[in-house]
């Protein structure tokens, strides 16, 4: 952020000629959705009923879908986007953060989820503080495929966690063990959370390690 702010000279206004074009977007404003779905998925899962514990999960399946939806749009429209580009983990960020810490917040993280829970809000400011050292450097970390599966354990176990044993007792399953399933996924999503969190963090160290100049002590005479 501090490299990109001395790159640019400061500008205390928004052109909004140019903002509100990307913000109409079809992908930014799928984007966006996710952000505004955030107020009302903590409002369902806090009322601590069976049905808005199931309707905060269905809130939370759409939410999740649409950052495919999204990324998959700007690029077959063309209609990419620096503002797309900083908005979508942001809004990916601000879900599954929000999501974790209310659940944990109603003690709703059964067989010791917390913990896996801490394990990825930990990855997920690791990353978010290489990819903006590396933005200053105009240097991208790529999307592993050990990282797609990650998210999908991890938008899955959520998706468990926010429904609960309670939506499994509404759908007329009482059997299911919903609760548990969430967390036994929460934790494998903490396992690759933790590898590719060390994937990355190898990664960001390489490019810092090229960027630092070597220095070298003059021998005494």
């Amino acid at each position: 952020m501090g490299a990109l702010m001395r790159d640019r000279p400061f500008r205390p206004w928004v052109n909004w000629s140019i903002v509100v074009p990307m913000i109409t977007d079809l992908p930014n404003l799928l984007t966006l959705s996710r952000i505004v779905a955030i107020p009302l998925l903590v409002a369902l899962v806090a009322i601590n009923r069976p049905g808005a514990a199931a309707a905060a999960c269905l809130l939370f399946i759409v939410a999740a879908v649409t950052d495919y939806f999204d990324g998959h749009l700007a690029r077959s429209r063309k209609q990419q986007s620096d503002l797309g580009r900083m908005l979508d983990p942001i809004a990916d960020k601000l879900l599954v953060g929000a999501s974790l810490m209310v659940l944990a917040g109603l003690n709703r993280l059964d067989y010791g989820a917390l913990w896996p829970a801490i394990v990825i809000l930990c990855r997920e400011i690791l990353v978010s503080g290489l990819r903006e050292y590396l933005a200053g450097t105009r240097i991208s970390l790529p999307v592993t495929r050990l990282a797609k599966w990650k998210t999908g354990f991890q938008m899955t176990a959520i998706g468990f966690l926010l429904a609960g044993d309670s939506t499994g007792v509404l759908l007329g399953m009482p059997w299911l063990p919903v609760g548990l399933m969430g967390s036994v996924m929460l934790w494998i999503a903490a396992v690759l959370t933790l590898m590719t969190g060390w994937d990355y963090l190898i990664a960001g160290l390489r490019h810092v390690e090229q960027a630092t100049p070597v220095t070298t002590l003059d021998s005494a005479p």
